[in-house]
């Protein structure tokens, strides 16, 4: 099967918020399995960047005076149609990132939970909603929300339509307009889900997908907007929080991770082995939450290696708009160059290939055999640093001890996996783990998956959560109204302000009895 035709992308294309399209400049975009190009789109300028946030704050003042109920149910209908659409939308994902089918589903499945998680549960969680007054009867205090305006959301390219307009869709049932900057290699993926959006009922302003370089349209971005959300790399993410900062908005960012997976004694190693070849390899390793570091208990760590370098071997790596392929591409020759220069220099310095360890040009121009290295060390560039692509080490240790305390010995903190002997000891394990996410038993899907819960990372992992209540409210600005009744807090006639602030102290004081204080 091959990629979609030219006129899809042409069609696409017409969607990025950008003026006098015929008047800019123009990318090509590439289909990463074979270097050919899949259509082009107009690069965006500092001025169709003010225009978007001109027409967002327009369009986002019509919004917000519609109900939450109302905005939810637009973010349902494009639920619908990305079920309706869901092999469209996977075949332009794996066009622009190259990844294999399964992970491009990856992507399907989480547009789905996120829209169906927040259209059903926004409308009560941004209700009014009373809160114990200062004094019962004479205040009566509620809590409010309002949308913080337009968000910006500057999306990566490893799940551009996960990470672009999965987390548009709680900023937009919150109220707001949200200005998108795509990755450069990646708009299409962003564009054919505001297609959707727009098709769903969704006015064509309040949501603003802007495709051109970081430095011009991310910058005029952050410049602009409300709030900022962003996915990327920690050290982009210190940047960015460092200007929200100077402007005093809000900002939320997923970052990197070097992702550890405990095995314990007990644990059942075929099924280990297997689910572990996923959670390295999903996405070409190209995925923040991915495995990078495998602590195995030393009884078990012979046993547990051969089954996972045979597990991976036994990977098909390949280039298929089906499912016949296990493991695709790297998207960019700069990942490429990555993977390469830290494979050589672990070898270099005394580490062991167990499996791969090679690019695959005979393949498509930027494949890399999934890779499995042992006896590396802190000095070698994998050792500590995230490579963001498809290669693991292995670890034995001496005790679930050792395993935690070398998990936890990074600056990262997103994700972690654990397998044991039962599940009780897994959950014990996960409590001890510095991350913001711990699938027992599994690598990281079921943690993605639970919308209803916080995603984010601690460290240098990330600020902020997407998912769960948080990750909606985080687009709101909380009111407080209070109304006093029958008397305000001055004496009444004839009592003397001694007497009035004693008594107030006296009702203070037993505030402390009435539930809720």
């Amino acid at each position: 099967m091959p990629a979609p035709e030219a006129a899809v992308f042409d069609r696409l294309s017409a969607l990025a918020a950008i003026d006098s399209p015929d008047a800019r400049s123009r990318k090509t975009i590439a289909e990463t399995f074979t270097g050919k190009p899949l259509g082009s789109v107009p690069v965006g300028t500092v001025e169709d960047v003010e225009a978007a946030f001109e027409k967002g704050r327009a369009a986002q003042a019509r919004w917000a005076e519609r109900s939450a109920a109302d905005r939810a149910a637009v973010l349902d209908r494009y639920r619908a149609l990305v079920v309706e659409n869901r092999e469209f939308l996977m075949d332009i994902v794996q066009a622009e990132t190259g990844k294999a089918r399964w992970a491009a589903q990856e992507e399907i499945m989480g547009l789905m939970f996120a829209a169906r998680y927040f259209s059903k549960h926004a409308a009560p969680l941004l209700e009014p909603h009373r809160v114990p007054g200062a004094f019962p009867v004479l205040n009566r205090t509620s809590v409010r929300t309002q949308p913080k305006g337009v968000v910006g959301v500057v999306a990566p390219w490893n799940y551009p339509m996960l990470l672009s307009i999965g987390d548009s869709i709680p900023a937009l049932i919150a109220g707001n307009a949200v200005v998108v900057k795509p990755d450069s290699q990646t708009p299409f993926s962003s564009l054919a889900n505001a297609e959707l959006l727009y098709r769903a009922g969704l006015p064509r302003d309040l949501l603003a997908v802007v495709p051109g370089p970081g430095t011009v349209v991310g910058t005029a971005i952050v410049d602009r907007c409300d709030y900022l959300m962003f996915t990327g790399s920690s050290a982009t993410g210190r940047t960015l929080a460092e200007q929200c900062g100077r402007r005093l908005i809000g900002f939320s960012a997923e970052l990197g991770g070097k992702n550890p997976m405990i095995v314990a004694k007990g644990a059942k190693l075929d099924k280990v082995a297997k689910a572990a070849v996923r959670a390295c390899f999903s996405n070409a390793g190209q995925l923040c939450i991915s495995i990078e570091r495998l602590y195995v208990e030393r009884e078990i760590a012979e046993e547990f290696t051969a089954q996972f370098v045979a597990a991976v071997k036994a990977a098909k790596l390949g280039a298929s708009y089906d499912y016949s392929a296990d493991i695709g591409s790297l998207i960019s020759e700069a990942q490429l160059e990555t993977v390469s220069k830290h494979v050589a220099d672990a070898t270099s310095k005394g580490a062991k290939v167990l499996a791969g360890g090679k690019a695959r040009p005979d393949l498509g121009p930027l494949f890399f055999e999934p890779t499995v290295l042992a006896d590396v060390t802190d000095e070698m560039e994998c050792g500590r640093n995230e490579t963001f692509g498809p290669l693991v080490s292995i670890y034995p240790v001496d005790s679930v001890d050792e395993a935690i305390r070398l998990a936890n010995d990074t600056e990262y903190g997103l994700n972690a996996s654990v397998w044991a002997a039962s599940k009780s000891e897994g959950e014990r394990i996960a409590a001890r783990l510095h991350a913001g996410t711990v699938c027992v038993d599994e690598g990281y899907a079921p943690a993605w998956g639970s919308t209803a819960a916080p995603m984010g990372g601690m460290g240098i992992s990330g600020v902020g959560r997407r998912h769960g209540p948080d990750g909606l409210l985080k687009f709101t600005e909380p009111q407080t109204v209070v109304v006093t009744r029958f008397l305000n807090l001055d004496a009444p006639p004839m009592v003397s302000q001694e007497s009035w602030q004693r008594f107030l102290m006296t009702v203070s004081r037993s505030l402390r009895f009435l539930p809720g204080r």
